[in-house]
């Protein structure tokens, strides 16, 4: 069929019109466009037609024809520049989290993560145990806002007798029980002291608050009770988190005279101390008992979780505090979340209720103390001049490198060389006194493995040197 010159000629003069124009003017009508282009009515019609075809015009019977939304080009991403004003110049930094949730790919060895390794995770007791819980049809009712009491009475006797069922509040893993503490106790803009170096997912949950994480050094006994109460009185804070037991990174234990003196120091201040006990479970021998159960005054509130020592998706934590500051941090978990799934708290209970339990526990233990040997041992062997610390429990090793060494550049050429390992920089909440890194015992799969991504360290350490 030959085409109409006359309608292909309308149709590419509409288009000119049409572009400068905007989405939803409107155009003129069929008898401004015949007697302004000296065409006729179905010239006019056709044209218009084929514009609609191509996406530029509408018609609107009764109104007329109408500019069309112009529809972005497939290259041009979508302008939010208009956000960056509305939310402020507050960010939420994640770095020093995500560098924590590694997933090493084929051939990469970790060293740098922490979670159990797959095959130290009670898989099968955990498939039991949410199985049996998910039978019953009243484990997908609403729970007590608090926690199921069961779930709750357990948390408690694992402080000691001191503590009570009242007292804890069931939260949905550690990293949202200590988001929910800081907010709760502090007010945006605030210091909060911690220990440097520190975990960090809690400078990046104090950020996040609009917190001011104030450094105190730790030594191999700690945090160091004197700069405490130096800490205190030179910022007025009123609240210091702490991992007193197994820390990360450095896996010290907090001695039982500096217990004391830390309660001491902060009731001296009028102070709340957040005990992170996140490696409850991950002692290679007894550790001491939690400084919630040296506190009668509600001092202290406690942290603890079943995350590490299971899996990681087992979400489940509890808060244990005295006094009006439970009400304050039930409050709290109420506006964020209502209550943790009560499913995932059922099958926590029925799995440290079951003889599973402490066959997981011994069988843990054991295999860490022979990772924690096998890494410590490689570290020794391929990295002279380098002393890891020995913990006593925990899932790390931490090294200070020798001076010269930059740890970043490390790092990377590790990374290259086939080893996943963490930078000490993201666990100070100010300048580090050194070079340091973290590496982790739990993630790899065997010792073997262990003992190959130190020597792939020490090859990328021989090539940066």
């Amino acid at each position: 069929m030959k085409k109409d010159s006359s309608i292909d000629s309308l149709a590419a003069r509409l288009r000119g019109e049409v572009t400068r124009l905007a989405p939803g003017d409107r155009l003129p009508s069929s008898r401004t466009l015949v007697e302004r282009h000296k065409v006729s009515p179905v010239t006019v019609t056709r044209a218009l037609g084929m514009l609609a075809a191509e996406g530029l015009v509408v018609a609107r019977p009764g109104s007329g024809t109408y500019v069309a939304d112009r529809p972005r080009k497939a290259s041009e991403p979508p302008d939010f520049g208009w956000q960056v004003v509305a939310l402020g110049d507050r960010t939420v930094d994640t770095a020093g989290l995500h560098a924590m949730l590694p997933i090493a790919p084929e051939g990469i060895i970790a060293l740098s993560g922490g979670y159990l390794h797959p095959s130290l995770q009670p898989a099968r007791a955990l498939a039991t145990a949410a199985a049996r819980a998910t039978r019953r049809p009243s484990s997908w009712e609403r729970p007590p806002l608090s926690g199921i009491p069961e779930l709750r009475a357990w948390f408690a006797a694992s402080i000691g007798p001191g503590a009570v069922d009242a007292e804890v509040l069931i939260t949905s893993g550690g990293q949202a029980a200590l988001s929910i503490a800081l907010r709760s106790l502090l007010a945006p803009g605030s210091p909060v002291l911690v220990e440097s170096p520190t975990y960090p997912g809690a400078l990046v949950a104090s950020r996040a608050a609009g917190l001011h994480p104030v450094p105190v050094p730790v030594d191999a006994e700690g945090v160091r009770p004197d700069l405490l109460a130096e800490a205190f009185a030179m910022t007025g804070a009123k609240v210091f988190y702490c991992q007193p037991t197994f820390h990360n990174p450095t896996g010290a234990v907090l001695s039982a005279e500096r217990r004391a003196q830390v309660l001491s120091v902060a009731r001296a201040a009028g102070a709340f101390v957040i005990e992170d006990d996140y490696a409850r479970y991950l002692g290679l021998s007894d550790g001491p008992p939690p400084l919630a159960a040296q506190d009668d005054e509600g001092t202290v509130v406690h942290l603890t979780s079943l995350t590490k020592i299971t899996a990681p998706s087992m979400r489940i934590a509890a808060m244990i505090a005295r006094g009006p500051v439970a009400e304050r941090l039930r409050a709290t978990q109420l506006v964020d979340t209502f209550f943790p799934a009560r499913p995932l708290q059922e099958a926590a209970l029925e799995l440290v209720s079951s003889p599973a339990w402490p066959r997981h526990l011994k069988a843990v233990r054991a295999a860490l103390r022979r990772r924690r040997d096998a890494l410590a041992a490689a570290v020794a062997r391929e990295l002279p001049g380098v002393r890891p610390t020995r913990p006593p429990g925990g899932l790390h090793l931490w090294l200070r490198l020798p001076p010269g060494v930059d740890e970043q550049p490390l790092v990377e050429a590790a990374a290259r060389a086939g080893v996943l390992v963490s930078p000490g920089r993201p666990y100070f909440p100010a300048e580090p006194p050194g070079q340091f890194l973290r590496l982790s015992y739990s993630i790899a799969s065997t010792e073997a493995e262990l003992s190959e991504g130190v020597r792939r360290l020490a090859r990328a350490l021989s090539k940066i040197s």
